[in-house]
């Protein structure tokens, strides 16, 4: 078709579609899928790419797997080119072939129109478990990747429309939980949801229509992503962030480094100066450090920008091999999700200076929990990853106080926090309690988004407590004068009166019934100077219990009369006079 031909509505109608149809995959998967990483907290992505395995949209419930798909796509379609067929379905987590993490598992279904390859459909969630030496996936003991996982490089589950039952079986035989079976046939489900759907589309339209189609609506995404980079200054802008404790020596540091080049309608990511890998399972892969890098800058850009190929072809993103965010072979990489937020750190206190109303301050770093075990009730295995403990808060920005309990910046997009009769129901734990942590938040004329405290008591004997993030050393920062925020912990509490503190890299085996789990997730950073925060504000807030007084004294300079929340005017003006 010309250029002549070409029907801007039709573009547009097409875009939302082919968003409708990843929606409709997304709600497939949350229907149909058993484990609560991914029915209660949607710890999955569901996408539609070309032929040629590039990005035709996608639905982010987790953004950092989302960005993981479009790789593995393009090398399963040239590495299976000439023997790809209808009917066919493939299964991959290999993290040496462009995987992000051993846990996150994706199907890939082709999807044709007639004998012609059209369009992949794809679905990636967090499995319950993958293999390796530790149930759950999660081993801090880690120095190599088989310690961590069943490798999956792209294989043929199902060939012509007919299960390839020796693969299956031969997958299935190292992974301990049958749950996991059920929840990749889920994501089967879900890929042959967008394969009807699509399939419907490209006959609605005709194949020659959408790909012209198709192509324009690359083109006038790339155009809104170069715009968008026009408006940063040209320029290099470099930034930092710490990594604390790699699971195998205490008090390991270490240092992620980006240098970010704007020039004219295109911007890089270079990550040279970074450090190098860890022995340890603390190390990321290119993709899932990568994906990190294109959520955090997204955040920055216009939210309306279709994400298709077209949005990354401005964009380089250079992780040489060996460091931390791009670990060689066969390094453990477990942990590399979880470098996201460090790496946002990195981005974001690089471009604030030229963009101070688009970045925020630091958001409260991961420090996750993943309890498994048996539980007594049903006598059945359980894994669980405690989402209602993990998120904090999220950092504020120029105009807006910080999300409270929606940290965690990989998982910005759509994951959700557990239901807590849930909890219950799917482990032997009783939850005691889930509330807002009182000054959690990092004060500032915009205070951070609030923390949250955690308890609940173990529900069974021999519980193995696994622990992986950061947050406990440092807390998430604050921008142009705001504060940082308070510290993550995790203790364990034991029925004799010991008390555990876990580290940020820990396996705890043989956790006795009856110990209390207590955990404490940092808030977001402040943006700007506390002491232009309304003192209104601040009172309601001491009123509403977010803010203690003593808080609001030191870090606010608000003064309230004794015994009620009345603010004494003379002695808030001598506070903020003398701060």
């Amino acid at each position: 078709m010309s250029r002549a031909d070409i029907d801007k509505v039709l573009v547009s109608i097409i875009a939302r579609g082919l968003k409708a149809i990843t929606d409709e995959m997304s709600l497939s998967m949350e229907k149909t899928t058993r484990s609560p990483i991914l029915c209660e907290a949607r710890d999955f992505v569901t996408g539609l790419y070309d032929a040629e395995g590039r990005m035709l949209e996608q639905t982010e419930n987790l953004p950092i797997l989302s960005f993981s798909l479009s790789p593995v796509c393009k090398h399963i379609a040239e590495i299976y080119r000439g023997n790809v067929f209808p009917g066919d379905v493939f299964f991959h987590n290999d993290v040496f072939t462009y995987g992000n993490q051993n846990n996150d598992v994706a199907a890939f279904k082709p999807i044709f129109a007639g004998d012609t390859l059209v369009a992949w459909a794809a679905a990636k969630g967090h499995m319950a478990d993958i293999g390796g030496a530790v149930r759950g996936g999660y081993n801090p003991n880690a120095t190599e990747v088989w310690q961590e996982a069943l490798r999956i490089p792209a294989v043929k589950v199902v060939e012509r429309g007919e299960l390839r039952k020796d693969v299956w079986d031969l997958i299935f035989a190292n992974i301990r939980l049958p749950i996991v079976q059920e929840d990749m046939r889920a994501e089967i489900g879900s890929c042959t949801v967008g394969e009807r759907r699509l399939v419907a589309m490209i006959e609605k339209y005709g194949l020659e229509r959408f790909e012209a189609h198709k192509q324009v609506l690359f083109d006038s995404t790339r155009k809104m992503m170069e715009a968008e980079i026009r408006g940063i200054p040209n320029g290099v802008y470099e930034g930092e962030s710490k990594v604390y404790f790699d699971g195998k020596t205490p008090g390991s540091v270490y240092t992620i480094r980006v240098k970010i080049e704007v020039e004219d309608e295109h911007i890089t990511f270079d990550y040279s100066d970074t450090d190098a890998q860890t022995n340890g399972f603390v190390n990321g892969t290119y993709t899932s450090s990568a994906s990190a890098t294109l959520l955090t800058f997204l955040q920055m850009v216009n939210p309306d920008i279709p994400h298709n190929d077209g949005m990354v072809e401005p964009i380089d993103i250079v992780i040489p091999e060996g460091t931390i965010l791009n670990a060689s072979y066969p390094a453990a990489t477990t942990f590399g999700n979880h470098l996201c937020p460090p790496n946002a750190d990195a981005i974001i206190r690089a471009l604030a200076p030229v963009l101070p109303e688009r970045v925020t301050a630091g958001w409260n770093q991961l420090l996750c929990s993943l309890s498994t075990g048996r539980d007594p009730r049903k006598d059945d295995d359980y894994v669980d990853i405690l989402f209602m403990g993990l998120k904090g808060g999220s950092g504020a920005t120029s105009d807006c106080d910080g999300y409270d309990h929606i940290g965690m910046i990989d998982a910005s997009g759509g994951i959700l926090d557990q239901d807590y009769e849930m909890f219950e129901q799917q482990t032997p734990h009783h939850l005691e309690k889930h509330e807002y942590l009182v000054d959690s938040a990092g004060p500032g004329r915009f205070r951070g988004g609030l923390g949250v405290e955690t308890r609940y008591r173990v529900g069974g004997d021999g519980t193995q407590i696994v622990t992986f993030g950061d947050g406990d050393v440092e807390g998430a920062f604050g921008l142009f004068g705001g504060h940082g925020s308070t510290l993550n912990r995790i203790e364990l509490r034991h029925p004799d009166g010991t008390v555990y503190t876990a580290t940020s890299k820990d396996l705890v085996s043989d956790v006795p019934a009856g110990t209390l789990y207590v955990q404490e997730a940092g808030g977001g950073g402040g943006y700007g100077d506390p002491l232009e925060r309304p003192a209104e504000q601040v009172r309601r807030e001491v009123e509403d219990g977010i803010v203690t007084r003593e808080a609001a004294r030191d870090a606010y300079g608000v003064a309230l009369h004794p015994g009620t929340t009345r603010i004494d005017e003379e002695e808030t003006a001598r506070l903020r006079g003398a701060m």
